[in-house]
């Protein structure tokens, strides 16, 4: 198989304010427009699975096929691991691999997912055509990703304002493009797929519990995670800078009217039979 060729930093790292959020996926509320074209026999890929909560919802839904994980960080895995095994699920590993260069043979899986991970990569093109190329005649590519320039919030906050395009600069200095939504059916195209169905989807947070959950774990991120070292070593943003971001993040998340939507681009691509 080619070397992996990835050239893009992971922005977020695995901080557990990350993984706060991470962990909270569901094949529901992140995958919806995927599982109905799921069969209970299919073998499925689900590349960047992170800690494992999507796989192993993926997986309750083809208790006679098998489902596979894979991700670039082998400690992230463990926390799959573990979920699954939590699960009790049988039909379930996983691996450490790159999507540039996925280390399987071709036409081995009925689906290939991917959940937010092309806006991180270094050239998402090869990467969905690495995924086709796995992926079995009549089978799918399934990826969903968020796109930052199509979030929007209420009421208007200049420190919000800030990190919007704050995230925006430090996510292209690592070689990856935020705004990657809009974007999917463009890649999908390129990477030779003719059979592309482009939707969306979005993340709604307006509830008290919601609004403390969503502004907490990115008022922790801004300021603790692997983002926030790349932001001040990249001289994007200095310490002090983040810190008013990241009171800004929890000043909306205790305004009574606040209102935040996170817009999701999805394509599924169907390989010709």
């Amino acid at each position: 198989m080619p070397e992996a060729r990835e050239t893009a930093v992971y922005t977020h790292g695995h901080h557990e304010s990350v993984l706060r959020s991470h962990s909270w996926r569901t094949a529901e509320n992140s995958a919806a427009y995927l599982l109905g074209v799921l069969k209970p026999h299919m073998r499925i890929l689900d590349v960047g699975c992170g800690p494992g909560t999507i796989t192993a919802d993926l997986a309750g839904l083809v208790p006679a096929g098998h489902v596979t994980g894979l991700d670039r960080e082998p400690g992230i895995l463990e926390r799959a691991r573990a979920v699954a095994a939590e699960r009790g699920l049988a039909n379930t590993d996983f691996a450490v691999g790159d999507v540039h260069a996925l280390d399987f043979p071709d036409d081995t899986f009925c689906v290939v997912h991917a959940h937010q991970v092309l806006q991180h990569v270094g050239d998402p093109v090869r990467a969905l055509r690495e995924m086709r190329r796995v992926t079995r005649p009549g089978g799918f590519v399934a990826v969903r990703d968020s796109d930052y320039a199509a979030m929007t919030w209420y009421p208007p906050s200049p420190g919000m304002d800030d990190w919007l395009g704050l995230y925006r600069r430090v996510a292209r200095a690592n070689g990856g493009e935020p705004d990657a939504g809009r974007r999917l059916r463009s890649w999908a195209l390129a990477a030779g797929f003719t059979d592309v169905t482009a939707t969306s989807a979005t993340w709604t947070f307006s509830t008290p519990g919601e609004r403390a959950w969503w502004s907490g774990l990115w008022a922790d991120r801004t300021v603790a995670s692997a983002y926030a070292e790349r932001a001040v070593d990249g001289g994007h943003a200095t310490r002090e800078r983040l810190r008013a971001v990241a009171e800004a993040w929890r000043e909306w998340g205790a305004r009574d009217d606040g209102w935040f939507a996170v817009l999701h681009g999805e394509v599924l691509c169907r390989e010709e039979a």
